[in-house]
């Protein structure tokens, strides 16, 4: 007779099945996000042998159905895809164990992905694949594929384009990989909480800051701006990458601020609630944003509102 705690973790892999076999569905961009969500559950809740165990069944699952249905290149295409978010899985895991602070583990996380990512270009490139060039290549086509109205509207030359998109690579990368480990920390931490874990939650958002290092990268940034205009430099290729980055980095910043702000002078929500919406539905706001951040890391901005 199976106990409840077994029967929770057959229902995890089973999730891990579904999960996998639903990537070749219209749902792919949905169920994607959340794959690592039930084997970090079982990696915490269960030994070393018995976490391999069922994680070896599931995959052991998908390869046999869908290489019934598909052919035995859907089954290794998931089976690779579902190892190659396991270190991520490990790491963050480990850090559950342990209780880390949700920033350490978010930090590990991310950089464990993006990791894979870069040794993926890496690898592919020494066995004489391309990917840049199939990314280029896989943009060319979607712009062709607009309508004529739309690529009028398109300011620059697609050539042009193209290039400045596949230079800003490494952003969408760090972009893609700290996403994928926030929703699978945030649902994670939920899920093993529930079941009896102490998973440490983040700092609330009020008490957020950046390091004040962080201040003089972005105002280096800013100045090198002006003077880096060959698009071909690598100077350029860091700059396109690195200023989105600080920039949403310091708009969080500020709506860290904006709460606590709102915190210190018991007012409810409204304030850095709206600040959310105008940075979601408004994206010029974001220089903005970034540059009350700055001000918030650079000077003590809240010693002065809590001094009595």
């Amino acid at each position: 007779m199976l106990g409840k705690g077994s029967v929770r973790m057959l229902g995890w892999s089973a999730a891990t099945i579904l999960l996998l076999l639903s990537v070749i569905t219209p749902l792919s961009i949905i169920t994607f996000c959340l794959l690592m969500i039930p084997v970090i559950v079982q990696f915490v809740k269960l030994d070393t042998k018995r976490f391999l165990l069922h994680y070896g069944v599931s995959l052991a699952i998908v390869y046999v159905l869908t290489s019934l249905v598909l052919g035995g290149w859907a089954g290794i295409l998931l089976v690779s895809m579902s190892l190659f978010f396991l270190p991520p899985v490990i790491q963050m895991g480990n850090l559950y164990k342990k209780r880390a602070p949700a920033r350490t583990v978010l930090t590990v996380g991310t950089v464990t992905l993006l990791a894979e990512f870069l040794l993926s270009l890496v690898v592919s490139y020494m066995f004489g694949l391309n990917l840049i060039d199939k990314i280029k290549q896989f943009m060319q086509e979607s712009i062709n594929t607009l309508p004529e109205q739309l690529k009028g509207m398109i300011a620059l030359d697609q050539d042009v384009l193209i290039q400045l998109m596949s230079q800003m690579l490494p952003l969408y990368m760090i972009g893609i990989s700290l996403v994928l480990v926030v929703i699978a920390h945030w649902l994670s931490r939920k899920i093993l909480n529930r079941s009896g874990e102490g998973i440490p939650a983040f700092k609330p958002m009020r008490e957020w800051m950046l390091p004040r290092s962080f201040v003089w990268y972005y105002m280096i940034a800013l100045f090198m701006e002006f003077f880096v205009k060959d698009t071909n430099s690598i100077f350029f290729t860091i700059l396109i990458n690195l200023l989105p980055l600080l920039t949403a980095a310091f708009a969080i910043q500020a709506l860290a601020f904006l709460f606590f702000v709102a915190h210190t002078n018991r007012w409810n929500r409204t304030l850095p609630i709206a600040g959310i919406v105008l940075l979601l539905f408004f994206p010029p706001a974001y220089f903005i944003f970034s540059m009350l951040g700055v001000f918030d890391v650079a000077f003590p901005i809240r010693e002065r509102m809590t001094r009595k």
